[in-house]
C-alpha cells in the first residue's frame, strides 16, 4: 500500500501539522486497515518524495521538525483517515503563518541555488512553477530567485 503526496498531505492536515514518527504511524494504520502489514520505515520515501515535491513542508518548532501540507499540495484522505486524530491520540498543531512563510522561503531559495549551482535544467523548471504556487500559498516574494532560475535556464 502506497500513499499519494497528496494523500500524506491530507493527513498531515487532518492534525494541522504532524512529526514524522506520527505520520509513519498514521501510514502504518491506514494500511493496516486495508489488510497490509507495514513497517513505519517502509513510508520514509514517500514522505522524503512528497517533501521534496512540496507537498508538504518542514516547518521547525520547539519539539522539533513538523510535516504540513506544503503548496503544490492538494491534500486529500486516504480511506479511513478521518478516525487517525482518535486511534493515534494525538492533538491538533497550529503552525504561525509567519512561521510558515518564513520555512517556505528558506527552503526555496536553498533548493533554486542548489539547482542552479548543480545546473539541473529540469528541477529549475520545477522550481519555477513551485515559485508561483509559493506566492499564492504564502505571504513571500520570490521574484529575484526566480529572475535567478530563469537566467539558469538561457
Amino acid at each position: 500500500m502506497e500513499f499519494s503526496s497528496d494523500e500524506l498531505a491530507g493527513i498531515a492536515d487532518l492534525f494541522g501539522a504532524v512529526d514524522r514518527p506520527t505520520l509513519r504511524r498514521a501510514c502504518v494504520e491506514l494500511a493496516y486497515k486495508q489488510g497490509v502489514d507495514r513497517e513505519p520505515a517502509s513510508f520514509d520515501d514517500a514522505i522524503d518524495g512528497a517533501v521534496d515535491g512540496y507537498h508538504l513542508l518542514e516547518v521547525e518548532r520547539d519539539e522539533g521538525t513538523l510535516l504540513v501540507p506544503g503548496p503544490v499540495a492538494f491534500p486529500e484522505l486516504p480511506e479511513g483517515a478521518t478516525d487517525l486524530p482518535h486511534i493515534l491520540d494525538v492533538e491538533s498543531r497550529a503552525i504561525d503563518d509567519d512561521r510558515l512563510a518564513g520555512a517556505a522561503q528558506e527552503r526555496f531559495r536553498a533548493d533554486a541555488a542548489g539547482a542552479i549551482e548543480a545546473g539541473e535544467r529540469e528541477r529549475i523548471e520545477r522550481l519555477l512553477d513551485v515559485s508561483y504556487e509559493l506566492e499564492v500559498w504564502a505571504p513571500v516574494e520570490l521574484a529575484d530567485a526566480r529572475r535567478r532560475l530563469d537566467d539558469a535556464l538561457e
